[in-house]
């Protein structure tokens, strides 16, 4: 069986591909090669990859590049590939060619190639908004309140369209905010939650834009990985394609204060808090807590709260 896996140079791309390479099966079958689409070839190093890595370079939106990778072999698909919040709200036409004409393509090669892949796409907790409830379950309606959300709902209502006609086997999988993200800060609206933490780590200062008091939804790198692979097998019970996936509600003066105390005042302090009204309005419309019930039933995994998260950073750099 070929896996496809978009956006694959990006972080959270990257490790699903290192993670299909080690497991070697999914979904009770070899896994023969995992082809990776995004304009640069994936930087994984996983012992005996070699001719089950095969790199597609190009653009998501491009139809003929999609066809040749998308063949009657493929069994499962991850979609990955997305402009992110920040960017996709000040650049219309960007955000809508990969995020919407992008995955409409996919959705498209899928049907064409006929073999009814697995397809689990990375949607978002951005695709709720307005007056929400306390907490958050899966028959929320979705009601985007940024250009980012709503090209996610559109994505989410095009896979479940498809799976309807048995096109594919479609499963909308809404990540929580992964904290904390290694590398640089990207253009994401929720970049500063991860930047808080690893940047006064390094010893540098960082700008959190948002009060103490707002409350955000959070999974580590590691959970977010797993429950992606799990995505192609977990079994949904019903015809409804999106499901919330696990994360821990905590606040961002909570964060800065389990940083204090976990690497002491004069790291926690180098966090300045700077209003910005334009992120504020946009992580105000995220859900803080949402019902996981129907995730957990169906194997997904939950980490224990944000101390997990914050301890699991430390080890990877070594703290």
């Amino acid at each position: 069986m070929d896996i496809v896996v978009t956006g694959a140079a990006g972080f959270l791309g990257a490790e699903v591909v290192a993670a299909l390479l080690r497991r070697g099966e999914l979904r009770g079958q070899e896994i023969s090669r995992v082809v990776t689409v995004d304009r640069v070839a994936p930087a994984v190093e996983v012992d005996g990859a070699g001719p089950r890595l095969v790199p597609a370079v190009g653009d998501i939106a491009d139809p003929d590049l999609l066809d040749a990778v998308v063949d009657q072999d493929t069994g499962v698909v991850f979609h990955l590939a997305a402009v992110v919040s920040g960017q996709a709200e000040v650049d219309h036409e960007l955000g809508a060619r990969v995020n919407v004409d992008g995955t409409r393509r996919l959705l498209e090669a899928c049907r064409r190639a006929g073999s009814t892949p697995v397809v689990v796409f990375a949607s978002s907790l951005a695709v709720y908004g307005g007056e929400l409830p306390p907490v958050v379950d899966d028959v929320t309606p979705l009601w985007p309140s940024s250009t980012y959300g709503t090209q996610k709902a559109i994505g989410e209502l095009l896979l479940a369209d498809h799976t309807r006609k048995g096109f594919v086997d479609g499963r909308a999988l809404r990540l929580p905010t992964i904290c904390v993200r290694p590398g640089a800060p990207n253009r994401a609206a929720s970049s500063f939650l991860s930047g808080i933490i690893r940047e006064p780590l390094a010893g540098v200062p960082a700008v959190c834009p948002v009060p103490p008091e707002t409350q955000v939804w959070l999974a580590s790198p590691e959970s977010a990985v797993a429950n992606l692979v799990a995505g192609a097998e977990v079994d949904l019970g019903s015809d409804r394609r999106g499901v919330n996936l696990p994360g821990v509600s905590v606040s961002v003066g909570e964060m800065v204060q389990a940083l204090a105390e976990a690497a002491g005042p004069e790291v926690a302090e180098l966090v300045r808090w700077e209003p910005d009204p334009a992120v504020d309005a946009i992580v105000r419309t995220w859900p803080a807590r949402t019902d996981i019930s129907r995730a957990v039933a169906a194997g997904f995994r939950a980490d224990a709260g944000f101390g997990d998260l914050l301890a699991a950073h430390l080890r990877r750099i070594g703290r």
